[in-house]
């Protein structure tokens, strides 16, 4: 849709469309990403998200709206309705499944040494077995094991025993698991910061702080300190919510997932000197 079309509202989002896309695009082109290809999945995502978020009175929406919705031709719309699932919802469930088994076994006790550190398991049913089972009973604990085990995660003792790697802490550097990781991560900061844009009364938690013009070596205690203290926090709220897992194991009612996260982001400086563009963000 040519942007010279849109309203002056609209305009305006774009020019902050435009910043937002900057980074994305740049990772995109390192994929090897062209613009065609990213065109055609933009159409695809348009379509689901219609189809999802813009029915009426729940009512399944004809191609005719989506089309007046997006912008996108009807015969992509018949298209795209008529394909199958491309796997992201489910490389999604999976990465959050093997996230839950190793924040268990970093969190409840039945998994802890006499120091608090995970504790080396059996292969056996009140091992890694049990573990699993903490956190879902539909899943196979092999298939558990090998997709931790093939992500570098888990590895075996030299007494046969599984022990969980340092990388389950600080992130995996297998390339699929980032990216799941990266869509997930990041694709929850955007929805919340969407929706804060979107809503009257902010409904997400969302804050930063953030100061120009400082030098390399105070950015780097600023960053140290970030790193320290956000680490601590995500710690606890792990093990609070290990702790409130278990208690609620034989709760009824619906279910609700979430996510916190952090990040520190630097770079030069492009402003002048004694700029403004300082102090703590509040939606």
């Amino acid at each position: 849709m040519d942007s010279g079309n849109q309203t002056g509202g609209s305009g305006a989002f774009l020019r902050v469309l435009r910043g937002l896309l900057r980074p994305l695009v740049r990772t995109m082109i390192a994929r090897g990403l062209t613009a065609p290809v990213v065109y055609s999945l933009l159409k695809r995502v348009y379509v689901e998200v219609a189809e999802t978020h813009f029915a009426l009175d729940d009512k399944p929406l004809t191609d005719s709206r989506i089309a007046m919705l997006t912008g996108v031709h009807r015969k992509d719309i018949r298209t795209i309705r008529s394909e199958t699932d491309d796997g992201a919802g489910e490389a999604r469930r999976k990465s959050a499944l093997l996230a839950t088994v190793i924040g268990q076994w970093m969190t409840n006790p039945d998994f802890l040494d006499a120091t608090g550190a995970p504790r080396a398991l059996p292969r056996s049913e009140d091992g890694f077995d049990a573990l699993v089972r903490t956190v879902s009973k539909d899943v196979r604990p092999r298939t558990v094991l090998d997709e931790l085990t093939r992500a570098g995660l888990v590895s075996d003792t030299a007494n046969g025993t599984l022990e969980l790697r340092a990388e389950a802490v600080v992130g995996t550097g297998n390339t699929a698991d980032r990216e799941a990781f990266f869509a997930a991560n990041v694709g929850d900061h955007l929805a919340a910061a969407s929706e804060n844009l979107l809503a009257d009364a902010p409904p997400f938690f969302e804050r930063a702080v953030f100061y120009n013009q400082m030098t390399a070596a105070s950015v780097d205690q600023i960053e140290a300190t970030a790193r320290r203290e956000s680490q601590a926090l995500l710690e606890a709220l792990s093990q609070q919510s290990s702790d409130l897992r278990r208690e609620q194991d034989s709760s009824d009612g619906p279910r609700q997932r979430y996510r916190m996260g952090v990040y520190f982001y630097r770079e030069a400086a492009d402003t002048p000197p004694h700029s403004d563009d300082e102090g703590s963000d509040t939606p």
